[in-house]
């Protein structure tokens, strides 16, 4: 046996280094308006063709490495915020090319979509409708994409603020008219003809105070990404399956989830019966081959048969009173435990079974967030609006809730780790907590930042946890050994991500939604130097 796999792993590394030996790469240096060597610009390398884009950052000589690229054509661009540089287009590249390119960076402008959310809350005027934003925009995306972006008069933003009422009715049901008007008319003070923003952030008090700085030992991050195949998908997050491709759910009115071929960047759709809003909120493939998605819009499951590409919706029931609106009934988050029971967060908790397609409903868990079974066939589950984690015993059915340590935490995603302890990410609070189920007992790490807000989780394959800070924008990956948190920079504004997903190449998968995009990061083995600032 141990032979078989000595030499399985032989063959995986010829396999690996032959695939490395024909790949091309592309180096360079980035030097900064007074000639100087330029750290933590992104270098953005696309293949024309298939539209992978490779993003890696200068370190702190100005160096960058791209490497492991197709042969092809690419275009190649610097994206740093307050700068720009000309795009070096039309480049092609060999098998075991190397190509070098230096840029040199002129003063640009930042800009308010270039900004975080947690600068934004502190540097917006304040008014009761800037509150509404961040508690109800927000759910689905932020302000730099769809609202920094663009400029409208107040019937402009008017006719956006109705449409998302009635896209995204059954999470905004109690959004009154004057709400509305409220929104409608700060939009048009800061993103209309006459704003009364400064035309760059940096102008405004108080913004050098905002700027998180990033240490050299984070230049050595690597995203590849994609672009959706069409426009505002929202796209959730990225779920690899068996056979190599990537699962995406699309939430909003898209309606779809889409199939990514990671190796070509060829992209297929398949669309739910559901009439209305869907916002699938989440997909996961299953070992059959088959993907299992929630609805949250509609309280439907929906499975995609491997055999004919077509999705079977099943409907849950609203709590009475409540039909329609996501406080009466949701589908949220969904995975599946070792005996193929399809378990459903949202409102309420249910696991849902393929064979008899029917759902079980814990009543008494009203609003689940995060939903993750163990290797033992326990579920465990956040749920945040009662400050709790719980935990649904898989042979006798019954719920165990346990109340985090710090008030109004807001536990929202979780991980278990191969030790089995319980890995919780405290939005409100900041925090990052583990809990011991053998103990019951917490531990709470903070994170840094004034507003770390964790979000999407994920652990490593060397035990590290990964998360994305919501209103920062910024990566961050936590050591539960020495409690350190390394924070990286993120190629775009207003990150949004919603769950991470580790593929069998320790590759970790995320949708960047308001940026329309889904991809993977991963580390190199490059050295740091010093620090650097991102917006």
């Amino acid at each position: 046996m141990r032979s078989e796999l000595r030499l399985l792993a032989l063959m995986s590394a010829i396999v690996l280094l032959g695939s490395a030996c024909h790949s091309a790469t592309i180096t360079g240096t980035v030097k900064g308006v007074d000639g100087a060597p330029s750290q933590g610009a992104f270098v953005e390398a696309q293949n024309t063709k298939t539209k992978i884009t490779v993003i890696v950052l200068s370190d702190s000589q100005g160096h960058y490495r791209v490497e492991n690229l197709p042969s092809g054509e690419y275009r190649v661009q610097i994206r740093a915020v307050g700068y720009r540089a000309e795009p070096q287009t039309g480049v092609n590249l060999a098998a075991d090319q190397t190509t070098s390119l230096d840029f040199a960076l002129q003063k640009g402008v930042v800009r308010w979509n270039d900004t975080s959310q947690y600068q934004a809350k502190q540097l917006w005027p304040a008014a009761r409708a800037k509150d509404l934003i961040f508690t109800n925009c927000s759910i689905c995306h932020g302000f730099q994409t769809r609202m920094a972006s663009v400029t409208r008069d107040e019937d402009g933003w008017r006719d956006r603020v109705e449409f998302m009422r009635t896209a995204m009715h059954f999470n905004l049901p109690y959004l009154t008219d004057q709400d509305a008007a409220d929104l409608a008319s700060y939009l048009a003070r800061l993103f209309g003809p006459d704003s009364v923003l400064t035309k760059s952030p940096v102008d405004m008090p108080g913004y050098k105070e905002t700027v998180r700085p990033f240490s050299g030992d984070a230049m050595n991050i690597v995203y590849v990404e994609y672009d959706m195949p069409g426009p505002s998908r929202m796209p959730f997050s990225a779920a690899p399956a068996r056979d190599g491709n990537i699962w995406i759910p699309n939430f909003g009115v898209a309606n779809k989830i889409t199939r990514l071929d990671p190796k070509t960047g060829e992209m297929q759709d398949f669309s739910v019966p559901n009439v209305g809003t869907a916002a699938i909120h989440s997909a996961v493939p299953a070992a059959d081959g088959s993907v299992w998605l929630a609805e949250q819009g509609s309280d439907k499951l929906g499975r995609w048969d491997p055999a004919t590409q077509k999705i079977t919706e099943f409907q849950d029931k609203y709590f009475p009173g409540k039909e329609g609106i996501a406080l009466g009934g949701e589908k949220h988050t969904v995975r599946l435990d070792p005996s193929g029971n399809v378990w459903a967060s949202g409102v309420p908790l249910t696991k849902f079974d393929p064979e008899t397609k029917k759902f079980t409903r814990f009543e008494e868990v009203t609003h689940a967030y995060d939903v993750k079974p163990d290797k033992n066939g326990d579920v465990w589950f956040t749920n945040p609006r009662e400050n709790m984690i719980g935990k649904v015993d898989g042979k006798t059915m019954k719920v165990a809730q346990w109340t985090m340590p710090t008030d109004d935490s807001y536990p929202r995603r979780m991980e278990i780790g191969a030790d089995g302890m319980i890995w919780i990410g405290e939005f409100n609070a900041g925090k990052m907590a583990r809990f011991d189920s053998k103990t019951q007992t917490f531990k709470e790490f903070p994170l840094p930042g004034a507003d770390p807000t964790p979000y999407a989780l994920g652990i490593d394959a060397d035990g590290n946890i990964w998360y994305d800070s919501h209103r920062l924008d910024v990566m961050g990956r936590f050591d539960p050994k020495t409690g350190k948190v390394t924070e990286y920079p993120f190629p775009h504004s207003e990150l949004s991500m919603r769950e991470f997903f580790r593929d069998d190449q320790g590759r970790m998968w995320y949708g960047t939604n308001p940026n329309n995009k889904v991809g993977y990061f991963y580390l190199t083995g490059k050295s740091g130097g010093k620090s650097s600032s991102s917006n």
